[in-house]
């Protein structure tokens, strides 16, 4: 009967027309109300928890720093000093707009951020230069992805701070990962360079070594911000939401001095940072009632107890929740499906025996794969108002198909070597 009420309120709440947070909200209060005595009161504590959470308090800092590094106009200058690398390289500046948006993500932690601004960028330069338009923004909303996962990661911080997991080790865990999946994109357009040659103009002069050398130096913003948010929490000089908050800082100090930030620009930024958290609280407080009253009522430990009564491996079931997710990545948009998914894959995983902070890789992994997925991936829409309808959605997915597979031979390849996520968090902060 539970599963059965639980069921239909989220389909009937979303056939309304329900906003995703009242979805789960409402879900959670009715299980609470029916099914536990009517202690709805637990949600509310729940909720009151979540937002006496000082973790999640770096969640709004960390939405506005991708935010404001967007409207100073930053992206700009690093990839000017990146993209002169790959010039006489086979694919070319399709390699730039992956190695920007690895740097980019490295300040960002946000996916929707990394394609923005690396998006406004290059979209523009690349069709001056006549490259075949689809690929180009298949690489940028695929290097938009990164940002996901190379840290500081919303999502990471998000599942550490929901699930009690390491801040400090899930995003270390996330720096191989997301190292190898921007390798593994820019091996497809290594290959893909010879395979359709025709999509690429002619290699120009090469750079010389002095003028790039000049260039590189233009980085130093990158490296201050880097070392601001990643090198104070590693150094254990600041926690995640200290280290946001110097990010932000800083950001906004370079932006005036070497930018293009201006005191409009930094209140629309800020202004869209605050809908941007009001939407995503909304669905946190949701996902929070919704978590609450499953937990309450033991639904975890039934999902453990079928899993052991049908037999199945551990890599039985990593088969079926990447089914699930890949299902799911259709009609959710990432930050979403986590909330949504996490609370019932999380026990089961554990108890398999996979470890919480590969985990937490995975599963950013896999909603990475939902934000290149039709017709609801957030990278896909974000690079298709840059094109401003220079090309189809049609045009885009086909184009975005090659990453969605590296990601998940990704996937597989940190399945086969789970010390792919699990060696560096290890090897920095311990086993303990």
């Amino acid at each position: 009967m539970l599963w059965l009420v639980l069921g239909s309120s989220l389909l009937g709440f979303a056939a309304f027309g329900a906003a995703l947070g009242a979805t789960m909200g409402l879900t959670g209060f009715i299980i609470l109300k029916y099914f536990a005595n009517g202690a709805t009161q637990v949600g509310v504590f729940a909720v009151w928890d979540l937002m006496n959470n000082f973790t999640f308090s770096a969640v709004p800092m960390f939405i506005l720093l991708g935010d404001l590094l967007v409207a100073s106009g930053l992206s700009n200058r690093i990839y000017s000093a990146i993209s002169p690398l790959f010039e006489r390289v086979p694919g070319q500046l399709l390699h730039s707009n992956v190695a920007v948006s690895t740097v980019f993500g490295a300040i960002s932690g946000s996916s929707a951020a990394t394609s923005a601004a690396v998006g406004s960028v290059a979209y523009p330069e690349l069709g001056r230069r006549g490259y075949y338009m689809p690929a180009v923004a298949a690489s940028l909303a695929a290097g938009g992805t990164l940002g996901l996962l190379i840290p500081p990661s919303l999502s990471l911080l998000i599942y550490g701070a929901w699930q009690e997991v390491s801040i400090g080790k899930l995003f270390l865990a996330g720096v191989i990962p997301g190292l190898m999946m921007a390798a593994l994109f820019m091996a497809y357009i290594w290959i893909d360079s010879y395979r359709r040659p025709q999509h690429l103009p002619a290699r120009g002069e090469p750079m010389p070594i002095g003028r790039l050398l000049r260039g590189l130096v233009d980085l130093w913003p990158v490296v201050i911000l880097i070392g601001s948010v990643l090198g104070t929490m590693y150094a254990g000089l600041a926690t995640a939401t200290e280290a946001a908050g110097m990010g932000v800082a800083a950001t906004v100090v370079m932006g005036f001095a070497v930018g293009d930030l201006t005191w409009k620009r930094l209140f629309r930024a800020t202004v869209e940072s605050a809908v941007s958290f009001g939407a995503l609280s909304f669905i946190l407080v949701g996902a929070a009632v919704l978590s609450q009253s499953i937990t309450v009522l033991g639904v975890p430990k039934e999902i453990v107890a079928w899993a052991e009564a049908m037999s199945l491996s551990k890599y039985e079931i990593l088969f079926f929740v990447v089914i699930f997710y890949l299902i799911m990545g259709i009609f959710f948009d990432g930050i979403s499906l986590m909330l949504t998914t996490v609370p019932f894959i999380f026990p089961v995983m554990t108890h398999a025996g996979f470890d919480p902070v590969w985990l937490g890789v995975f599963v950013t992994i896999m909603i990475e794969i939902g934000m290149l997925t039709p017709p609801v991936g957030v990278n896909l829409f974000v690079m298709m108002a840059i094109a401003r309808g220079a090309i189809t959605m049609k045009e885009l997915g086909r184009e975005c198909l090659p990453y969605w597979l590296m990601l998940l031979l990704g996937t597989a390849l940190m399945t086969v070597w789970p010390d792919i996520a699990t060696w560096l968090p290890r090897v920095v902060i311990g086993a303990g």
